[in-house]
């Protein structure tokens, strides 16, 4: 199977977006991993919560949304990805110079099966789903989104991480000469983030090929990227190149940055401000051709998708753990 194929589904298959507009149950029944638990976190962290078992049909309706999608037009020129440049526009009129074939992902750490895959191999025997999800940007804007792309937990599953594996750590690429931004010291390259254990292989978490039926653009984090949906979007790390199990907490990029405004979790929260700006409200870019005046409309409690990931918190303090 050649990477084009094994990241795309047949054209066929492709809904158009017009398509995607008149209609809205997107996605059909699918069954989903069980989580792995929480064997126990570093000294100085929060405690493991008691996992909540979700049933299939809980599992599913976070695959889904009646909400308006964003256009695609806006998913591809409205981007932050600072490997590309720091302005919203930049990364979609930055040359195209990224390779993203052949990509390999390397994958280590605290597991048996260790090793440095080429992508189709990485994704090899797994379908890929559609999944229409609410992102939410840290800076209060947000968008609606039909991913295409794998469980990040039915990836990992293959590498047989041990009872060690607390945290799943991933690494952007950091080339200057394919991603002219690297060239700038805007945060500290190459771009980190993790999630805990339980959080990487949530049902909900989709390691992203695709949108709108069609490869990642560059700008969107080709050829391969996260989407941790109850998160604030700089969790969903772009152009992975290395998945690394972990013991304790990793550094992520943002936190390194400014550890006062960026914390680990970063779940969406409405309660919890950022220091320079409020959290209660979002700016959605979705059926309308007007970022500027979009509509402004309240944000949820893990960006609505409460009912499946509320579980994995219990017992936290949110307002510190956000």
């Amino acid at each position: 199977m050649s990477l084009r194929d094994a990241l795309r589904i047949p054209a066929s298959e492709i809904t158009d977006e017009a398509v995607y507009r008149q209609r809205r149950d997107l996605l059909r029944a699918m069954a989903f991993a069980p989580a792995l638990a929480l064997a126990g976190c570093a000294d100085a962290e929060p405690p493991p919560p008691p996992r909540t078992a979700l049933t299939p049909e809980q599992v599913r309706s976070g695959f889904r949304t009646d909400e308006a999608l964003t256009r695609y037009e806006d998913v591809t020129t409205y981007n932050n990805f600072y490997e590309f440049g720091t302005g919203k526009a930049d990364p979609s009129t930055a040359r195209k110079t990224l390779r993203t074939s052949p990509w390999s992902v390397v994958v280590g750490g605290e597991c048996e099966r260790p090793g440095k895959l080429a992508l189709e191999d990485l994704v090899k025997g797994l379908s890929p789903e559609e999944r229409v999800y609410r992102l939410r940007c840290v800076e209060g804007w947000s968008m609606v989104i039909p991913w295409l792309g794998v469980p990040l937990g039915a990836v990992l599953k293959k590498f047989a991480p041990t009872s060690k594996a607390r945290y799943v750590a991933f690494t952007t690429l950091a080339d200057p000469v394919q991603m002219p931004g690297i060239r700038y010291r805007s945060i500290e390259w190459p771009y980190k983030e993790g999630l805990r254990i339980d959080e990487a292989m949530h049902p909900l978490t989709l390691l992203a090929t695709g949108l709108y039926g069609k490869p990642l653009p560059q700008q969107n984090g080709a050829p391969l990227r996260l989407v941790v949906p109850w998160k604030y979007g700089f969790k969903s790390i772009k152009s992975i190149v290395a998945i690394t199990f972990v013991e304790k907490m990793p550094e992520t990029a943002w936190h390194e940055l400014q550890p006062s405004e960026y914390g680990f979790f970063s779940n969406v929260n409405p309660a919890v401000d950022h220091p320079r700006w409020s959290q209660k409200t979002e700016r959605r870019i979705a059926g309308t051709t007007n970022r500027v005046f979009a509509e402004r409309i309240p944000t949820r409690l893990f960006n609505g998708y409460g009912p499946q990931v509320a579980s994995m918190y219990a017992g936290l303090d949110l307002k510190k753990w956000y």
